[in-house]
């Protein structure tokens, strides 16, 4: 058969005359259709009659299985997924598995209901996609799987620094007496100072290294550094000064040392310090286990639920490693073990870094303030309740004081804040965002 045009050229031969079987005699309705049917408009061929599409078997009928609708492809709309692939360009070039563009995704705040508008039920079946079509979308060949974190010589020696110094720093205390000990303590606090903030700023505690996983850090900055001192130096003099308020005092400055009338307990401050070394290794094993959980994964709620326990017990290993060198340094100074209140204060620091090391900055930031301030509050109760008029100010410190002890106002600020920060671990790093590698810098 040839072509549609050749049926619809003027003069082409069709048969028969319409409207005659023979020479001169025409046809009756009758003859057309048969005796007693009566010939509808569809199945008319004469000339000048229209014909339906189908029932149609003279001029200007289609041939058969041509379909002049279906025949030429339907144009949609723009591709939505190569548009979200152009904004994502690098995250997609560099992306190992499916589950790192979805934990890209989820850092820049694609959810699934997001996913939705891209035709896909969730964010893993668009990072599906996505990675799919890397390789014909993009102009460069998908890099090796990222090594896993090692452990580096200068990190274990610089975690290891701020224990050491601050043993040397109150060593020197013990020894020394008058002003000669006031210059070991004041020497002894700004090298512990100096080593902590070396050890922070690399290996697993850092923020600012470019081999941190997690969102950009100073997205949300928060300054914690005046509230971490006062906590430290409350766990250092707070209980003292508290109970030698309450009775009036003080009425000297504090001696160094734990029988005075000032007392110091340096048992917690030793302990913290020494911590830093076993937070460290704890954070890289988290880092490390995430990382492997995060390459295993098939489904962000699927890495949520694997690496939950991961972080519970990170956090667990950490408290009884510090619960072991409390008991190693109360045992060497001959102090009493304050165990609830050095667990809840570390805790608190440990989570609030753990949470700064991957991005999180702003949470701990309100934590650490608001504890810092409840302390305080306490203290000045106590001193304002000596004004004229003032003196219910410092009922409930009184009351909690005499009930549990001067430990029990630490105890019980600190480890409700640290229950706050771990409610909000268990939400932010069990994001697949919170361990992914971070984005190169433009």
């Amino acid at each position: 058969m040839s072509g549609l045009g050749e049926l619809d050229r003027p003069g082409a031969p069709t048969g028969a005359a319409p409207g005659r079987t023979g020479p001169g005699k025409p046809v009756s309705a009758s003859d057309r259709t048969g005796p007693g049917k009566p010939e509808s408009a569809s199945g008319s061929t004469g000339l000048g009659k229209p014909e339906s599409a189908s029932g149609s078997t003279g001029l200007g009928k289609s041939e058969p299985g041509v379909d002049r609708a279906g025949s030429t492809p339907r144009r949609g709309a723009a591709d939505p997924v190569k548009a979200l692939m152009h904004r994502h360009r690098g995250l997609c070039e560099r992306a190992v598995d499916p589950l790192e563009i979805a934990a890209g995704l989820e850092a820049h705040g694609i959810t699934d209901r997001t996913a939705a508008r891209f035709r896909h039920r969730d964010v893993f079946s668009l990072a599906e996609e996505m990675y799919a079509r890397v390789s014909r979308d993009g102009d460069t060949t998908v890099p090796a799987p990222p090594a896993a974190p090692r452990v580096h010589a200068g990190w274990v020696l610089l975690t290891l620094l701020p224990g050491a110094l601050c043993a040397a720093a109150l060593a020197a205390v013990h020894l020394t007496h008058g002003r000669s000990r006031l210059f070991a303590a004041a020497a002894g606090a700004l090298a512990v100072a100096l080593a902590l903030r070396a050890a922070l700023r690399r290996g697993p505690l850092s923020r600012t290294g470019t081999d941190r996983p997690g969102p950009r850090p100073g997205a949300a900055s928060g300054w914690t550094t005046p509230w971490t001192v006062w906590l430290v130096a409350y766990s250092l003099l707070g209980n003292g000064l508290l109970g030698n308020a309450l009775a009036g005092g003080p009425d000297t400055l504090p001696t160094g040392t734990a029988d005075g009338p000032w007392p110091l307990t340096a048992a917690p401050v030793l302990a913290l310090a020494l911590g830093c070394a076993p937070a460290a290794w704890t954070a890289h094993l988290l880092t490390a286990r995430a990382s492997r959980k995060l390459a295993v994964s098939r489904g962000l709620e699927d890495f949520a639920t694997s690496v939950r326990p991961l972080l519970i017990g990170t956090f667990v290993l950490f408290l009884c490693a510090l619960a072991a060198l409390l008991t190693l340094s109360s045992a060497v100074l001959g102090e009493r073990a304050a165990y609830p209140q050095v667990l809840t204060l570390g805790a608190l620091f440990f989570l609030a870094r753990l949470l700064t090391t991957h991005g999180f900055t702003y949470a701990p930031a309100v934590v650490l303030t608001a504890a810092a301030t409840v302390e305080a509050a306490a203290l000045a109760t106590v001193f304002a309740s000596r004004l004229p008029g003032f003196g219910l100010l410092a009922t409930p410190v009184e009351a909690l004081v005499t009930t549990w002890g001067a430990d029990s106002v630490p105890t019980l600020t600190c480890g409700a804040a640290a229950l706050a920060l771990l409610a909000h671990m268990t939400r932010k790093l069990t994001r697949a965002s919170a361990h992914a590698p971070p984005e190169p810098a433009r």
